[in-house]
């Protein structure tokens, strides 16, 4: 028989011979496991955001900005612009697992004059940054999508166009 030197303190040394001189336990412990299986998320375009037309006033002045928020509340409050027509906000629908909280990414858009592409407008986004799915699949969720554009006596004439990046995730 071999010698076996065990170096702990007395109450872990008795332990030890112990455990050597019968047979080994096993030791079983127990874990929960869950799993929350989700649909796929579909996204779709229902209507485009559109500002309406915008008069730009005489003189020379900066920082008129015009806002539609993703509520559809429309301002056009600078003396140097007019504003006409009707502001709509872009819409989405969303469909996925009911109860989910779907997270919303809907970067600043480059709206592009299309008769000077050389022209730019910064369309700063307003959307809701998550939507809770109240069922599973059709309907789904719909929401709005406004924004604000500003504008200076410099700003070119033209039709402005831009395409959004909307991102849905879990």
């Amino acid at each position: 028989m071999k010698n076996l030197l065990i170096r702990v303190g007395r109450v872990g040394a008795a332990m030890a011979l112990g455990a050597f001189s019968g047979a080994a336990a096993a030791a079983t412990l127990m874990a929960s496991v869950s799993a929350t299986p989700v649909k796929p998320l579909t996204i779709a375009k229902v209507q485009d955001l559109d500002l309406g037309s915008i008069t730009l006033g005489p003189g020379a002045w900066s920082s008129a900005t015009v806002t539609l928020s993703q509520t559809g509340t429309f301002s056009c409050a600078s003396p140097n612009l007019v504003c006409s027509g009707a502001a709509i906000v872009a819409k989405y629908n969303v469909q996925g697992s009911n109860q989910q909280t779907v997270q919303i990414s809907a970067p600043n858009v480059t709206l592009v004059n299309q008769t000077d592409p050389a022209q730019t407008l910064t369309l700063v986004t307003d959307a809701p940054p998550r939507v809770v799915l109240t069922n599973s699949g059709f309907p789904g969720v719909t929401f709005s999508i406004g924004g604000s554009v500003t504008l200076a006596s410099t700003t070119a004439a033209g039709t402005y166009v831009g395409t959004f990046n909307v991102t849905v995730d879990y």
